[in-house]
């Protein structure tokens, strides 16, 4: 009867009572340090997407398991259901650079953190990974700082091998970093270097030419 009695204990759902103003100060924490996160990867990131699109998610992200785990962590019944309700979770837009899913797991972690009442050990952390992430960028080697971004109609490899032929006669440094092939498009997402605005500009004229269908977006990184 002993383990039985246990068992009902377990899984009986507590109605413990939360503190509003410490859950008010958990979410502006949050929100802190969510914030500062995004401010760290528009800064420092290299993901060749919007960083700063992406980074307005991140505070919403970290509210919403920090509000999780602060409704779940005291009764065992209500953590169960959590893991069969987040198992039909599916993301229909595919994470395309691994930085980014890195960023996500940290203002995951800042919001299982504060949740859970962790709030010093959450602090230290958010500041260690920040100092990581700072001293790499001053310790790193000149890297390419500039992404350019063309899109194609729908097409085939040789013209996006033209196109990476047309770049290198008119860039410093260059390197193919993504190719999305749609049914409507191709879009090719180049890292480069430009000596100088001049060169931008007759390649600018060199692509409309020669790629008169092509698009362009030209974006500084650093």
């Amino acid at each position: 009867m002993g383990d039985i009695e246990l068992l009902k204990d377990l899984f009986v759902t507590q109605s413990e009572e939360i503190n509003v103003l410490f859950f008010l100060i958990q979410m502006i924490l949050t929100s802190i340090l969510c914030l500062g996160v995004g401010a760290i990867y528009v800064r420092y990131g290299h993901s060749a997407s919007n960083r700063k699109t992406l980074s307005r998610s991140f505070v919403l992200i970290g509210l919403t398991t920090m509000i999780i785990i602060t409704i779940v962590k005291s009764s065992l019944a209500l953590s169960l259901g959590l893991v069969g309700a987040l198992s039909i979770v599916r993301f229909r837009t595919a994470i395309k650079e691994p930085e980014e899913l890195a960023y996500f797991f940290v203002v995951i972690a800042v919001g299982l953190g504060i949740g859970a009442g962790q709030v010093i050990v959450t602090v230290l952390g958010v500041l260690g990974v920040a100092a990581i992430i700072w001293m790499s960028h001053r310790t790193r080697s000149e890297e390419l700082a500039q992404n350019l971004v063309i899109t194609l109609p729908a097409s085939s490899g040789g013209e996006v091998k033209s196109l990476t032929d047309l770049l290198q006669g008119h860039a410093e440094q260059l390197s193919l970093r993504r190719i999305d092939d749609r049914p409507e498009l191709t879009e090719v997402i180049y890292a480069i270097n430009f000596a100088s605005p001049d060169q931008l500009f007759a390649l600018r004229a060199k692509l409309a030419q020669d790629f008169p269908s092509a698009t362009m977006s030209f974006l500084e990184l650093s």
